[in-house]
């Protein structure tokens, strides 16, 4: 009942008086070429220039996406890697997948040495992010998310609360909350200090794939195996608006939001990265391109650019 007090709008209605985004094309500025299978995953740093990448050719790679140089290979024990992430410092890498491990390397030391290996997960590690150099968060397959502290290597907080494998997480601008989505078809949004579920959003009817926090940090986007995103609201605890088209009949693999969040670039299995307008929920563009199921997308922080990874072991970046 409080939530259909709260729900006096919709986003396409309150957004009515808005001019609609202009069709966007983007152009392929860089394919970084050096993976040889699958790319699974990618995660920019802090500095927008450097990015890695994940794929199961088993090697993490560290791009200078200027050059198009590679600054680094970092090979994994295991090749079944699900997840990458790049610490907000610039020091620190990690990496996780059907290992059930979260491991932590250390770029700035002369060779590229492992700090450390997480390994309480009961499943796969389907994500890793970073909050400093001693903390990372985890979401996993044994349908948990972990706090870690990486020197002792234990976990912190465990949060407990999804009924599916937990495939993905966000987190807040200020450190103190994140948003995750799982096979249960449901987000959660978390508190990192306490540990506890706040709130919980239903509305898909497949697994939650991909999630990402707004800019104002009062709303986030998922997607999702149901063909769609979409975005929920936290201050009135629901769906606001859908995205999806008749046409479109594949799933959602990944997301990536515009600087200003006006934009949502969303991959596919259709081998497409479709563009919409946030605030619409039109689709103002499409990046094809690809030859394969497009698996991870990235905007670096500065938004200058979209980064897409795909399974044909292609890494292209779009502006």
């Amino acid at each position: 009942a409080a939530r259909k007090a709260a729900h006096d709008t919709d986003l396409p209605g309150a957004a009515s008086g808005v001019a609609p985004a202009p069709t966007v094309q983007l152009k392929t500025r860089k394919t970084l070429k050096g993976h040889l299978a699958k790319i699974y995953a990618l995660h920019w740093a802090t500095d927008n220039k450097l990015m890695v990448s994940a794929s199961q050719d088993g090697k993490l790679l560290i791009w200078d996406t200027h050059s198009g140089n590679k600054m680094n290979a970092v090979p994994l024990k295991s090749s079944w890697v699900m997840t990458c992430g790049y610490s907000p410092s610039g020091n620190l890498v990690a990496s996780g997948g059907l290992d059930n491990m979260c491991t932590v390397y250390n770029l700035k030391t002369p060779v590229v040495k492992i700090v450390k290996e997480l390994d309480a997960h009961t499943g796969y590690l389907s994500c890793a992010r970073f909050l400093n150099d001693n903390d990372i968060l985890t979401s996993s397959g044994d349908t948990t998310c972990a706090l870690w502290d990486i020197e002792t290597g234990k976990q912190k907080t465990v949060f407990l609360n999804h009924v599916g494998d937990c495939m993905c997480l966000a987190l807040s601008s200020d450190m103190n909350m994140f948003v995750s989505g799982a096979c249960d078809s449901l987000a959660k949004l978390w508190d990192i200090r306490d540990g506890q579920c706040k709130q919980t959003f239903q509305g898909h009817t497949s697994d939650v794939n991909a999630i990402c926090f707004f800019p104002n940090g009062n709303a986030f986007v998922t997607g999702s195996d149901d063909c769609t995103c979409k975005m929920f609201d936290i201050r009135s605890d629901q769906e606001v608006i859908g995205y999806q088209d008749a046409q479109l009949n594949s799933g959602v693999t990944s997301l990536a939001l515009s600087l200003s969040g006006r934009l949502i670039f969303a991959g596919y299995d259709n081998f497409n990265c479709n563009i919409w307008d946030s605030l619409k929920g039109e689709k103002v563009g499409v990046l094809s391109g690809h030859d394969n199921r497009v698996s991870c997308t990235g905007v670096p922080p500065d938004g200058m650019c979209v980064c897409t990874g795909s399974w044909d072991s292609f890494l292209k970046i779009w502006n």
